[in-house]
């Protein structure tokens, strides 16, 4: 589905998607990540030319996450989508605030949240260094940050993240260090409850099950891809920020560790529910 501005999005209803029920393909049932990266590929390398020509907006982003989203289907991966109408119906920006499980969230949110609003990341200087992707995550203008120096890093997205938001852009938080299939509270930082505060905008909690696309050995934007998994991906009731921030930072982490158990997620604990 693509709105008046050519920004495509899949059909929400209900606040909600959820992948249909067709059969995926002989191919993709039997060899599901290589079904999934021989579309994939063609799909990143032409987003990464055309924005290292320049010629790469905001509609041509939501195109390539959601042309990514179909294929992650066509492999055979279910995704469940819920939540939507908590930002749909902000007045203006927020800050997202989630757990990072994969490569998955950065090349299908896009598609998700640009559908109602403008939206960056903050990102790794290195994620923009990437050949082919990185030409394509600098043209969305992001927040940098170097992962080396925290105060460096708190300065650069509180002013850059301020700049953004004020300018009417949603700003995309992983607070964790790396992706990870467990989610860590105690490696889980308050910069975007920080950024928000600061920007006097609502937090958004996003949940994120995302292990179908997991993470590579060698390479750890490539992993296997794994049907088996469901995606899930839930946005939360807006927050606003009182006092230090901390009541709304463990709101935060407590909505996402109450969806992962339920999901089937893993903590640091090493609780584990039973969910798909």
């Amino acid at each position: 589905m693509s709105g008046p501005d050519g920004v495509a999005s899949p059909e929400f209803v209900d606040g909600g998607y959820r992948t249909d029920r067709r059969r995926p393909s002989i191919f993709a049932r039997t060899l599901p990540g290589l079904r999934f990266y021989l579309f994939a590929g063609p799909i990143v390398w032409l987003a990464g030319h055309r924005a290292g020509r320049g010629d790469y907006d905001d509609a041509a982003w939501s195109r390539s996450s959601l042309a990514i989203l179909r294929a992650l289907e066509g492999a055979g991966v279910r995704i469940e989508i819920t939540g939507v109408d908590h930002f749909r119906t902000l007045d203006g920006p927020c800050v997202f605030v989630g757990n990072h499980m994969s490569t998955l969230e950065t090349f299908v949110l896009p598609t998700v949240i640009r559908s109602w609003r403008p939206v960056t990341f903050i990102v790794k200087k290195e994620l923009t260094d990437y050949p082919i992707f990185g030409p394509v995550m600098r043209s969305r203008d992001p927040v940098v940050v170097g992962r080396t120096n925290p105060r460096d890093d708190l300065k650069a997205v509180l002013e850059g993240g301020t700049e953004r938001l004020r300018a009417g852009i949603s700003i995309v938080v992983f607070p964790q260090t790396t992706r990870t299939p467990v989610f860590d509270p105690a490696a889980f930082n308050s910069i975007g409850i920080k950024l928000a505060k600061r920007a006097q905008v609502p937090v958004v909690p996003i949940a994120l099950k995302t292990d179908a696309w997991g993470n590579g050995r060698l390479f750890k934007d490539i992993g296997r891809i794994d049907p088996a998994k469901t995606v899930h991906i839930e946005f939360g009731a807006p927050l606003r920020v009182q006092g230090t921030g901390a009541a709304e930072h463990q709101r935060v982490v407590d909505f996402i560790e109450e969806r992962l158990r339920v999901w089937g997620g893993t903590v640091a604990n090493g609780a584990t529910a039973t969910g798909g």
